[in-house]
């Protein structure tokens, strides 16, 4: 079996068909400065592939890019509501979703633009969703902070603090029961560590042995409360007195993301249970766009600048050389020039069809239950 793949594929109709994304892989060989394919949705998009360094550096380029491209839309109006801004934060999304497999999965958040990119959503499709228009991964439902993609193993990203943990403890459970060895991730900021549904989320993961590897990006404040005035002991704490595995990395570095991220993941699909990640790292921006016109003062200029010189791209750079930096990085600007410009194009949703999708439909009732 593939490392990480399900043990069915996921249905066909999990995203609609005439909106559904379709990402070649690898990231190059998809034309940069084109809309974005349409396939069917029976042709399921592939997970980006991270498993070099020049990829790894492009999916960090595109993060970033992609942020600033949607900070510009904020600004302008085009997308309403504001953003949760992941700059900064880069190396976390791509350093574990490289010790992803294709058949595992992911449980984002509020602040989830770079995790699900890094999976491989669609850069068009997900600019689109944050614009609220029918081309978006979700028909612009969804918005920032719910983008999703089952085909990609995307469950969702989530404005619940901490909500995530439990759906992929869940989602984690049922590919057990189902005889799969995927690996699911839950992210989350360190302002779920005193979340009652994360802690149980641990404590079951652990009484179950299952297949979940929890992420704790710990940018130092939730909202603008220092996590140091609000959590009690340590990150690394909370698991441990679970019994689970738990590490404490430098969250601005990719590949040692990475490296703490393909243990744990190795660990959890041979059976070993869940494992921990405390990811040390720092948002560039405020934790929300509107704070720019609120005008919060809870960190320093010093503080904000002492954690720029760590910023992740830099260092990734220099791994593969500035000729080659430059070249991905014009690379990925012709991509998401083409990204913007297939967004604005899309239409915005029919409001006769508000209240479309609020119910599900089709399901069936397990065995022995009375329909």
């Amino acid at each position: 079996m593939t490392p990480g793949a399900p043990a069915d594929s996921a249905p066909a109709d999990s995203a609609p068909a005439d909106t559904a994304p379709v990402e070649t892989a690898p990231f190059e060989t998809a034309p940069a400065a084109t809309a974005p394919d349409t396939s069917p949705a029976d042709a399921p998009p592939a997970v980006a592939a991270l498993d070099t360094p020049e990829r790894r550096y492009r999916m960090l380029r595109l993060i970033r890019s992609f942020e600033e491209r949607a900070l510009g839309l904020v600004k302008s109006g085009v997308i309403t509501g504001g953003i949760h801004p992941y700059i900064g934060q880069e190396a976390v999304a791509v350093g574990v979703c490289a010790a992803l497999g294709p058949g595992d999965r992911l449980a984002s958040t509020h602040r989830g633009h770079g995790h699900v990119l890094a999976r491989g959503l669609d850069p068009a499709r997900m600019l689109a969703e944050l614009a609220g228009r029918v081309g978006g991964s979700n028909r612009g439902r969804g918005g920032s902070m719910h983008a999703a993609d089952l085909r990609l193993g995307i469950l969702g990203a989530n404005g619940i603090v901490g909500a995530g943990a439990p759906i992929a403890v869940g989602a984690a459970w049922a590919d057990r029961q189902a005889g799969s060895d995927a690996v699911t991730v839950a992210f989350f900021g360190d302002g779920a560590l005193n979340q009652g549904v994360l802690l149980e989320s641990l404590n079951l993961a652990a009484m179950w042995r299952l297949p979940v590897l929890f992420v704790c990006e710990n940018n130092g404040y939730a909202t603008t409360l220092p996590a140091g005035t609000a959590v009690a002991g340590s990150a690394v704490g909370r698991a441990a007195a679970f019994g689970i595995p738990a590490t404490e990395v430098d969250g601005m570095d990719t590949e040692a993301v990475r490296a703490a991220a393909e243990e744990a993941v190795a660990r959890a699909r041979n059976g070993g249970g869940p494992a921990f990640l405390e990811c040390r790292t720092y948002r560039f921006e405020g934790h929300h766009t509107m704070e720019r016109l609120m005008k919060l003062h809870y960190r320093t200029p010093e503080e904000v600048a002492s954690w720029r010189e760590r910023d992740p791209l830099p260092r990734a750079a220099d791994a593969i050389g500035a000729a080659r930096a430059a070249a991905l990085d014009a690379e990925v600007d012709a991509r998401l020039a083409a990204a913007e410009e297939f967004a604005l194009a899309s239409p915005h949703p029919d409001p006769a069809g508000a209240a479309d999708h609020l119910y599900a439909s089709g399901l069936r009732p397990r065995a022995g239950a009375v329909a």
